[in-house]
């Protein structure tokens, strides 16, 4: 006669080669290969077999990206424009949108001179901003100190909404093999402002070129402005006022020259 088994061992038993079983198969997983007739095959791997010493892959030194306002001019304009005759239709559709008739006498030239205004107010997409400051003035008695351009206005647009801002943009640099014409830096401005923009972005454009270009032992922006699109819409607060600089080489290291630089900035101003 044989003793009847008890019914709680034998479920720890079943409940102990269970999990045995779920550890063996843990440790196995499915590959596939391709087979010499082209079709792909399921097959196991032992992943506790032995393996080769993996060798550590080659890393590749990491390379800093190129600043986005290290690019003048944007690469589309290689693409090529839209006609005159496009540009003018896109202004009609946009009256028409707006909920006006561009055929009434008012705006019927309206098109015309939009596409006229942003051959202006966009200009700088046609100017290099390095070859301004190509030519620099060697023959100044050995002068080295600060050089400081300000109050230079400038008219720009908001490329978030196409809504004007302006403001006022102050330039200083330390040079070391000469000086560049002043109105030059004006023109630099004009340049980065005359483009589709953010008060940021231009800051940046305008001190990499100096430095790029003069390659001065210092460099300092300081940038003013009042968005439009911040006065006549979304929350409509105007004389309100945006202040974005950049400092390189000695004002950057030295915070006496950053001092020095606003000090001058804004002597004279209340």
């Amino acid at each position: 006669m044989y003793a009847k088994p008890d019914s709680t061992t034998m479920k720890s038993r079943v409940a102990r080669a269970g999990d045995a079983m779920d550890a063996a198969l843990k440790s196995l997983s499915y590959r596939s290969v391709e087979a010499e007739e082209g079709r792909v095959l399921p097959m196991m791997r032992n992943d506790n077999a032995p393996r080769a010493e993996a060798q550590a892959p080659e890393i590749a030194p990491e390379i800093a990206p190129e600043p986005a306002s290290a690019t003048r001019v944007p690469e589309g304009l290689a693409l090529g424009r839209p006609s005159r005759e496009e540009a003018e239709a896109a202004v009609r559709t946009l009256l028409r949108w707006a909920g006006d008739d561009p055929n009434r006498e008012g705006l019927r030239d309206t098109p015309a001179r939009v596409v006229k205004a942003y051959g202006q107010l966009f200009g700088g997409y046609d100017t290099d901003a390095e070859e301004l400051l190509e030519r620099v003035f060697e023959e100044v008695e050995g002068y080295s100190d600060i050089v400081l351009v300000r109050d230079i206005p400038f008219y720009s647009h908001c490329e978030h909404h196409m809504v004007p801002f302006m403001g006022l943009a102050h330039i200083a640099y330390y040079p070391t093999k000469g000086v560049v014409g002043l109105s030059k830096l004006a023109r630099v401005v004009d340049t980065f402002a005359r483009r589709l923009q953010t008060q940021e972005t231009m800051t940046a454009q305008i001190a990499d070129v100096i430095e790029s270009i003069l390659k001065p032992r210092g460099v300092a922006v300081l940038v003013e402005a009042e968005h439009l699109c911040m006065a006549m819409r979304g929350v409509q607060k105007a004389g309100v006022s945006t202040i974005t600089s950049q400092f390189r080489g000695a004002f950057k290291n030295d915070p006496n020259e950053q001092v020095r630089f606003l000090t001058l900035v804004r002597g004279g101003k209340g």
